[in-house]
């Protein structure tokens, strides 16, 4: 969601009260952001997951058609037992984790699954009010889930690093990812890859060089240089 800032911006449309049926598109992992909470200083890992719900659409620009609204929600990425997280997914697969089953669980699987999502509405002290999601359910024997319509999307701080994405992101993402420690770690490693690899070419042009200047032909046959 892009939340509207206190500075004039325009109430984004809600997305209806009440259960919907959703499927897992888009898996972000945020890092670990700062807060606070009660005048003390705390860390935590954030991933962000964003569902399309697939039986309410939209024309939001002419060139697209009918798209499907889409819903996000942050977590901490913690498998604990009373951690949010996991209160949702288990409510989402209609089961508990077993302790094995959790320390062994990968978010990015849930990617394309469909659930039903509780839609609330909430009122942000910018006096504006927001769809959030409630409760994570599963989906009944018997529902009808219309085709995913947008593509699986994965952002981690791996081979699935995408910067053009990022930038393209609404700004209050794009803040709270590059504050994050694997952030700027993932980006002082490519910029030492970078400069690396311009190293390496550097010196591959420099011994190409020298040896356009060697004098190979008045070499005596057994002092050739290799």
């Amino acid at each position: 969601m892009i939340k509207a800032k206190s500075g004039g911006s325009t109430q984004k449309e809600l997305i209806p009260k009440g259960m919907h049926i959703a499927i897992c598109y888009s898996m972000v992992h945020v890092g670990t952001v700062q807060w606070e909470y009660m005048g003390e200083v705390k860390y935590s890992d954030k991933i962000r997951i964003t569902w399309e719900l697939p039986k309410l659409t939209k024309v939001f620009n002419e060139e697209s058609g009918e798209q499907p609204f889409v819903i996000s929600k942050e977590y901490t990425l913690s498998m604990h037992e009373k951690s949010n997280l996991t209160a949702d997914l288990q409510s989402w697969r209609g089961k508990d984790f077993t302790p094995q089953e959790a320390d062994d669980f990968d978010v990015t699987t849930l990617l394309g699954i469909p659930c039903t999502l509780n839609i609330v509405h909430k009122e942000a002290k910018n006096g504006n009010t927001y769809s959030n999601v409630g409760n994570v359910n599963p989906v009944m024997a018997g529902m009808d889930i219309p085709p995913q319509s947008n593509p699986n999307f994965e952002f981690n701080y791996d081979e699935s690093f995408d910067l053009n994405w990022l930038e393209s992101q609404p700004d209050f993402i794009k803040e709270m990812i590059k504050s994050t420690p694997e952030y700027k770690g993932r980006i002082k490693e490519l910029e030492s890859n970078e400069e690396s690899k311009k190293m390496d070419a550097d010196l591959s042009q420099s011994i190409g060089n020298d040896e356009k200047d060697l004098p190979i032909g008045d070499l005596p046959e057994n002092d050739m240089p290799f």
